[in-house]
């Protein structure tokens, strides 16, 4: 809706950078209420030892603030391109590439049944992209097919990467608050912003210092929107899981296919909905009780066999395959004494 003539009449970075600075807000602002909730002999949260503590343990939080700048600017690229039913089907790539990295950075253990849910996702995700590509069209100078195919590429492994970063930061140092944590996530995604934004004036000139032209109220509503997301994401990445938060996020799909229908008149095509079924057998197959109570089995056996001797521990032992949790998950199951989500 923010774009004019199929252009953005804005600059997208300044919209990124007043969504950060929006997260920003919101994060001091819960910050301060968690602190005025704070129990009698916990460690104060707004006392500068605390602060400068936690901004050391967590400064592994600038490399996915460096990667969602990058992604969020992305994401403006790919409005020329596709539609915004397309755009979102094709954010569920990202799904396989995320499981490949939890694998490869934070030793992760898919079932057989899982990796084929997956694999299915894909299908379903091409079968929406059949024929759905105009021939012959441009955009950015860059014939469609190639630049679709680079910024499609990109878009997928920045923000994979990203997440994965993300989570592993967020439950590498648990016991920090979320709004704090977060206040440090998204204070380095405004600077990296407004050193995009330093570029920009260095490359067109002084008059594109003004991060406000050419807004109108739906970038206003992109902001929030965009920081609501954003603000949602980092409860999943520290209280859930990464692919648990990108598969919820394809249950948006089918809104944005008939928002965009709605609103555009985008057509929504037997491929979109053949595709969008199949993403959704996908994610059942992906958190079904099959998948995960074969792979705790074949999981409880191996470690029967590599450990005879303490066969109650290996019977006793599984592992969380539907949310594709970890071993910081654990923390989940420990005492009720933590710090709760929102503030009472």
């Amino acid at each position: 809706m923010s774009k004019v003539d199929g252009k953005f009449n804005f600059s997208p970075i300044s919209v990124n950078f007043l969504t950060e600075i929006a997260k920003v807000i919101f994060a001091i602002v819960m910050l301060l209420l968690q602190a005025r909730h704070q129990k009698v002999g916990e460690k104060p949260l707004l006392s500068i030892s605390t602060f400068v503590q936690a901004a050391r343990n967590n400064v592994l939080l600038a490399v996915p603030a460096l990667l969602y700048a990058i992604n969020n600017y992305l994401k403006f690229t790919m409005q020329l391109y596709f539609n915004p039913a397309t755009v979102k089907m094709l954010s569920n790539l990202k799904v396989l590439v995320i499981a490949i990295l939890l694998k490869m950075i934070m030793k992760r253990r898919f079932s057989i049944i899982q990796w084929e849910a997956l694999a299915l996702l894909l299908i379903g995700i091409s079968v929406n992209q059949l024929r759905s590509l105009p021939e012959g069209a441009t955009a950015i100078g860059i014939p469609l097919a190639t630049g679709a195919y680079v910024c499609t590429v990109i878009f997928i492994t920045v923000p994979s990467m990203a997440s994965v970063f993300n989570e592993y930061a967020l439950k590498s140092q648990y016991d920090t608050s979320i709004y704090l944590q977060n206040l440090f996530l998204y204070g380095y995604g405004a600077i990296f912003n407004f050193l995009g934004i330093l570029g920009t004036v260095i490359y067109k000139g002084p008059d594109s210092f003004d991060i406000l032209q050419g807004h109108s109220r739906a970038t206003m509503f992109l902001i929030l929107n965009n920081a609501a997301q954003g603000i949602l994401s980092s409860f999943f990445f520290k209280y859930a899981d990464t692919i648990l938060k990108k598969y919820s996020s394809t249950v948006a799909t089918i809104f944005t296919g008939i928002a965009s229908a709605a609103l555009f008149g985008h057509v929504i095509t037997m491929n979109f909905l053949l595709g969008i079924s199949i993403v959704f057998i996908s994610m059942h197959q992906f958190f079904s009780p099959l998948a995960k109570v074969k792979d705790e089995q074949q999981q409880n056996g191996n470690l029967e066999l590599s450990n005879a001797k303490d066969t109650h521990r290996a019977n006793d032992s599984f592992i969380n395959m539907a949310a594709g949790a970890n071993e910081e998950a654990s923390h989940r199951g420990e005492s009720d004494d933590r710090t709760p989500l929102l503030p009472r």
